[in-house]
């Protein structure tokens, strides 16, 4: 059943209340988009935005019960959107849909000391929790870039990595419990216990679910102690390939030191304000924990190091990397003269990381003319291997068809040759509608339980069209 808009306010209006329902068009653009660099630069460049028809603000649980329920019903596409941090795409909406913006469920709702875990409502951005959880003696251990935009409930919808994984774990490894409403209205809830051998972990159900199976509605996170002692380090190691394999040695060896930092010699000149000698790549090393453990871990670090062939640098690296890691003021500075800059992150095992960097970044300066630079490194590591996160600038004519050609030149590239190397197409950003057409591909013989997965759930299609799962 079609409503037109005047019905559609009104009964949601009567629904929620008037306050909970916004139609005004300045506030209906400022959703149309998150941070996806292609529709950035395209708006910049003349493109103009798709407004939804409306959106919610919800403040309860039972507020986002009600309105999913009601659009269920009605067949109503629904977005749902957090910080509006994410940079694939995901929370962009479209003509037909209703965005159900999670901005005012924002309340840190309890901490369980002794137990060690913190329950917050899906629009707590993550800087906040992180203050508040320190002033009481704790971390969250997470820290991605987007630490200051971000919402806790994006950060599970889209498997959120932080830049101290290596040691604190991601985003998966964090969730205690939470709580989600499918787009039925029904309720489900997974209270946190130390581990749970009572079938599959329905937890992880909703871990890069990106909106697709319903909407979550609070968050239980594992936190840590504030930790009592740090070590760090920088080194020049000969190359990338010499870098990936002097991680692989001392995480093999059973080592996670919080940060580690594997950066090309582009994005080491661009850090350092300077040059490396020749194409050196720079290793920066970060070990924390309880008094005394960082000490030992950094000396077994820097045996490792050495004996693989890095250079000690000293910890100047290290202490420049943690004062700008959160930087992207170049970011938006690039977008606002119709400058692509992009990020992609992929990962794979051991055998193969190398191959892909050497590939990637040989074959995007060969093949794509409007390519200004190609750069990466190597952020979250793993016993069985390790992700690569590169960074493009293209400058596309000044044309929104011409801005998503060169785009998709740049992207086809790298999923390609990710995948011909037996890596995978995202590591932590999320899927969004920039990677949904290389999910069926990534996914294989999986591919259609997903799909049953996302009839069940959501047997209306009304969650997040065309996010995660392509439109067929």
């Amino acid at each position: 059943m079609t409503l037109d808009s005047q019905t559609l306010i009104r009964e949601l209006t009567a629904l929620l209340g008037e306050d909970r329902v916004v139609t005004d068009p300045e506030k209906l653009t400022e959703r149309t988009v998150d941070t996806w660099p292609l529709r950035l630069v395209q708006r910049v460049v003349g493109a103009e935005p798709v407004l939804p028809r409306l959106v919610l603000r919800p403040r309860s649980t039972e507020e986002v019960a009600r309105a999913l329920a009601w659009l269920n019903e009605r067949g109503i596409p629904v977005v749902p959107y957090g910080g509006g941090s994410g940079v694939t795409g995901g929370a962009i909406p479209t003509a037909e849909s209703v965005v159900l913006d999670l901005g005012d469920m924002n309340q840190i709702l309890r901490l369980d000391a002794d137990n060690m875990t913190v329950t917050v409502q899906p629009g707590v951005f993550l800087a906040d929790l992180e203050r508040w959880v320190d002033e009481r003696g704790f971390i969250t251990g997470h820290y991605p870039q987007s630490i200051d935009v971000a919402q806790v409930g994006g950060l599970v919808a889209t498997f959120s990595a932080g830049q101290f994984s290596t040691k604190y774990g991601n985003i998966e490894d964090m969730l205690a419990g939470l709580e989600a409403v499918l787009p039925s209205g029904e309720v489900v809830r997974i209270e946190y216990v130390p581990r749970r051998a009572v079938g599959p972990d329905l937890r992880q159900l909703w871990v890069g679910s990106e909106g697709t199976f319903g909407v979550i509605t609070e968050v239980t996170l594992k936190l840590f102690p504030k930790p009592a002692d740090r070590w760090m380090q920088g080194y020049a190691v000969p190359s990338m390939r010499q870098g990936l394999a002097i991680i692989q040695r001392f995480m093999q060896a059973g080592w996670k030191p919080a940060v580690v930092r594997l950066i090309d010699y582009v994005e080491a000149a661009r850090l350092l304000q300077d040059t490396m000698p020749g194409e050196e790549a720079l290793l920066i090393l970060l070990s924390e924990g309880p008094a005394g453990y960082a000490q030992v871990e950094g000396a077994a670090l820097d045996e490792i190091v050495r004996a693989g062939g890095g250079r000690p640098m000293g910890e100047r690296p290290v202490e420049l990397w943690l004062e700008r890691r959160n930087d992207v003021h170049e970011f938006d500075q690039y977008i606002s003269m119709g400058i692509i800059v992009d990020t992609i992150e992929v990962a794979a095992p051991w055998t193969r990381i190398a191959d892909i960097y050497e590939q990637v970044t040989a074959r995007l300066k060969a093949e794509v003319p409007e390519l200004l630079v190609i750069m990466g490194h190597s952020s979250h590591s793993y016993i069985q291997g390790t992700n690569l996160y590169f960074i493009f600038g293209a400058q596309p004519p000044r044309d929104p068809a011409e801005v998503e050609r060169v785009y998709w030149s740049v992207w086809e590239r790298v999923m390609a040759i990710t995948r011909e190397c037996g890596g995978t197409i995202c590591h932590h950003h999320g899927i969004g509608k920039l990677r949904a057409r290389w999910v069926p591909e990534e996914l294989g013989t999986a591919w259609p339980l997903l799909q049953r997965l996302k009839q069940v759930l959501d047997p209306n299609g009304i969650m997040n069209p065309g996010t995660l799962l392509p439109r067929a």
